[in-house]
């Protein structure tokens, strides 16, 4: 069985890898052998039970799949995971000795699938992965998390795998790496993995999400592997060979989170320092911007207008636009803010008018 808890703690990067689902036995054997070859991959994944968003697609193998992973196991000495749903499914998983067991994406987005996950847990002493939901909802992810750790299990690993978005993008399931930041700070006790296939949807993105995430202090990557990518039954675009692998593993820059002693540090002390300075002078700023706010509200109820006028606020946007470029600052950055902005400042003016009323 991997432990997880030595890797982390020994700063060590988690590397899991295996096909997207395991479609043939010898496709599982081979795939897990050339994987064993790269002498780097701690855990071999394989789906045999796999939540389609439309019936008539390749929905797995099912249980078969279980000796297919006890056979890749026994020929390498890797160990092995496998996706599980339902309590049905964990009780076969832990039966066929799988070492350990992730919750996916679709299963996380569902409270009650997860509590009898959980239920069927109790008791058992297996490490689990539990991935982001689809939809970018912090709150479902840490529920989640708090109902595997109720069940006893302390052997978390939390896996990253971008969320669902209607807006435009190259990548499959765009990161929103602050939401991953957040669970990160909300549960620093257990590692955090990045799964780039299924952020990237296109190998050929592979490598530079892996390595941001790299950058951003992530403890390993989920990265998915098969002989013959081309013609997966499954998500074979964003899967590479095992010798694709091994490249991508070689040309990553892993850097270090721990502190080292012996280096000096006064230089970042003093940076960190003026950065706190901008940070009091913008929180500062801010609480004189609503200010303001409150004082337009007076203005609009004693007038009364509306609190949103859309073309002002069009205005206030396309004005901060404008100045972004020159300035070195993203315009999602900028859009974000000045969203974040312009709600406290509406939910600031509807305070004044409602505190207004109540005193007639």
């Amino acid at each position: 069985m991997v432990d997880f808890h030595k890797l982390f703690l020994n700063n060590e990067p988690i590397l899991i890898s295996g096909p997207c689902s395991a479609e043939t036995r010898e496709q599982v054997i081979q795939t897990a052998i050339q994987l064993q070859q790269i002498n780097k991959i701690h855990l071999f994944r394989a789906g045999i039970w796999k939540p389609r968003t439309k019936p008539g697609m390749f929905e797995g193998v099912g249980s078969i799949g279980l000796k297919w992973l006890q056979e890749a196991k026994s020929e390498t000495n890797i160990p092995v995971t496998v996706e599980v749903a339902t309590p049905q499914h964990v009780e076969e998983a832990i039966n066929h000795g799988i070492d350990c067991l992730w919750i996916g994406a679709r299963t996380v987005a569902n409270p009650f699938s997860v509590q009898a996950v959980a239920e069927a847990l109790k008791g058992v002493g297996i490490p689990v992965m539990i991935k982001n939901p689809t939809n970018p909802d912090i709150e479902l992810w840490s529920g989640a998390i708090e109902r595997i750790l109720n069940a006893g299990i302390k052997d978390i690993v939390l896996v990253h795998r971008g969320f669902t978005s209607y807006a435009q993008s190259e990548l499959r399931n765009p990161p929103m790496w602050q939401l991953a930041i957040e669970i990160k700070r909300r549960f620093p006790q257990f590692p955090m993995l990045c799964d780039p296939s299924h952020i990237a949807g296109k190998r050929s993105l592979l490598q530079g999400i892996a390595q941001q995430s790299i950058d951003l202090n992530y403890n390993g990557l989920m990265i998915e592997s098969h002989i013959d990518p081309e013609n997966a039954w499954s998500d074979a675009a964003q899967q590479i060979t095992p010798d694709k692998l091994a490249e991508l593993l070689n040309n990553l820059c892993w850097r270090s989170g721990e502190v080292n002693p012996s280096l000096d540090y006064s230089d970042l002390a003093e940076m960190r320092a003026r950065i706190d300075q901008k940070d009091d002078e913008l929180i500062l700023l801010l609480s004189e911007r609503m200010k303001i706010a409150d004082e337009i509200g007076k203005f609009k109820k004693n007038n009364n207008i509306t609190i949103l006028q859309t073309e002002r606020w069009n205005q206030i946007l396309e004005r901060a636009l404008q100045k972004c470029d020159a300035l070195g600052l993203s315009r999602d950055f900028i859009r974000n803010y000045f969203e974040s902005v312009h709600l406290e400042s509406i939910f600031h003016q509807n305070n004044v008018m409602n505190k207004n009323d109540n005193q007639k």
